[in-house]
């Protein structure tokens, strides 16, 4: 069973806070088992984040030059993915194209794999967060793909020369001395 956010653990919550779950459920008028009335939820109206200026701040997020003028580039060798050329993401959007980026890089390794007789072992995808220094607003300043393919012994030389070099450089890192 899956439990959305009006299932056991909210009510746990609103038990342990002392609110009453029926206020939450139904604001209209009504009568909670206690017998009083049931009270419509205020709206408290506030400036939103990106208007506010917070303190220490130089300027509210949605005045911030600094995001606004931020350029995202890659900096790998694979010529097929894009922000080769520097280019502006927003901040509210750039968790999700920075990830859809890195992903093209996943899917290079998968590409570069089959066709020369391997296997992707892993693609492990990190996104890297940073604190604008005028704003104050959290975004996505970069990521980083890490994959790692298992290359096929066969008669191609390819192959061959990988293993050959993998071969060359893990020599000798674990010894057995048990004898």
């Amino acid at each position: 069973m899956a439990l959305g956010p009006i299932g056991p653990i909210s009510n746990l919550i609103n038990s342990d806070l002392n609110i009453n779950t029926a206020a939450n459920h139904n604001a209209t008028g009504a009568i909670a088992p206690s017998g009083e009335p049931i009270e419509k939820p205020r709206v408290i109206e506030n400036a939103s984040e990106t208007e506010k200026k917070h303190p220490g701040r130089k300027s509210s997020p949605q005045d911030c030059e600094t995001c606004k003028h931020r350029k995202y580039i890659d900096g790998s060798n694979e010529a097929d993915v894009s922000f080769k050329a520097a280019a502006h993401i927003s901040p509210e959007s750039s968790g999700s194209r920075v990830m859809a980026h890195e992903r093209e890089h996943v899917a290079n390794a998968y590409q570069k794999a089959s066709q020369n007789n391997g296997k992707v072992i892993s693609a492990v995808v990190a996104l890297h967060t940073a604190v604008c220094p005028e704003c104050g607003r959290t975004y996505v300043e970069g990521g980083t793909t890490t994959t790692k393919i298992r290359y096929m012994k066969d008669d191609n030389g390819y192959a061959k020369a990988i293993n050959n070099a993998n071969d060359a450089k893990y020599n000798g890192t674990n010894v057995d001395f048990r004898g």
